[in-house]
């Protein structure tokens, strides 16, 4: 995958150039589709940024491209090797950025895992993977980089989704890690807000082009997907950027614990899952897995 952005992004957003110049960006999941271009605009705007990822390759090339994009090698750094659900691991990697870019300001939590699944399915084990990766990933993220929050009065976003604000088929696992990631968002919203901390959630809806969406939508057709949302448009990967951009900047300054839909008013009217899997699918014998 190559950069979603270019430098045609300073010209055509609404934000000035070096909004971020100063500051340093702390993404886990940063070589997913999603929170890439999260990144990729945070570069461009001037933030240095420490993306953590599993895969060593893919993260030292995402890297590589987005650092491309500003010209200066040192403008991400990649931290491989590090499974979100080992705090430990995440203070390591905490402490690797700080080394090298002197700060955290700017926190996504944004590891995850997804499938397509029912109940009667579901194993024990699978539930359990996705609730650590989300919701313990997103604990020990918010954990392990809180101390350098604190210090400079930062903020961190959550990458959530809507599947539980009512009751989605064939997503009871991550619609109850999703729940508890907005609990935890809104808890330290109020705890760490005395300390000058803003804590905030973004929940994408059917964004193109990304993995989520071809693992979820499948053989659907893009055309009727469409139709169910109101906007009549599948979301971006920009428009997940630009929402971000908005929630770190001095114009979100006042926002906290609240959640930034971006999803083109979909939710309101039910999912795919719902329209077009439900109540088949119950029937058969999915063949999902993480």
């Amino acid at each position: 995958m190559v950069n979603t952005l270019d430098k045609t992004f300073l010209e055509k957003s609404s934000w000035k150039p070096d909004l971020f110049k100063g500051k340093v960006g702390f993404v886990t999941g940063g070589a997913g589709t999603i929170c890439r271009v999260q990144v990729e605009a945070l570069v461009l705007l001037g933030c240095k940024v420490a993306i953590i990822g599993r895969d060593q390759e893919k993260t030292e090339r995402v890297a590589k491209e987005i650092s491309s994009l500003v010209d200066n090698p040192d403008a991400v750094l990649p931290i491989s090797k590090v499974d979100v659900r080992e705090v430990k691991q995440l203070e390591s990697a905490v402490k690797r950025t700080v080394d090298r870019y002197g700060r955290i300001d700017y926190v996504i939590a944004g590891a995850a895992g997804n499938f397509i699944c029912d109940f009667n399915h579901l194993s024990a084990n699978a539930f359990k993977s996705v609730v650590s990766i989300d919701l313990l990933g997103s604990f020990n993220t918010a954990k392990a980089t809180m101390p350098e929050l604190i210090k400079s009065r930062g903020s961190i976003l959550f990458v959530s989704a809507t599947f539980h604000y009512y009751g989605v088929p064939f997503q009871s696992h991550v619609g109850a890690a999703k729940a508890g990631i907005d609990a935890l968002s809104n808890a330290l919203a109020v705890e760490m807000g005395p300390f000058g901390v803003r804590s905030n959630c973004i929940a994408p809806g059917a964004i193109q082009g990304t993995e989520g969406f071809d693992r979820l939508i499948g053989d659907a057709s893009k055309k009727k997907t469409t139709s169910k949302i109101p906007l009549q448009r599948l979301g971006t990967t920009e428009d997940i950027a630009q929402a971000t951009v908005y929630l770190f900047s001095p114009a979100a300054s006042y926002v906290s614990g609240t959640i930034q839909i971006v999803d083109g008013a979909m939710w309101h009217i039910g999912t795919h899952f719902a329209h077009e899997l439900y109540p088949d699918l119950l029937f058969k014998d999915p063949k999902a897995k993480l």
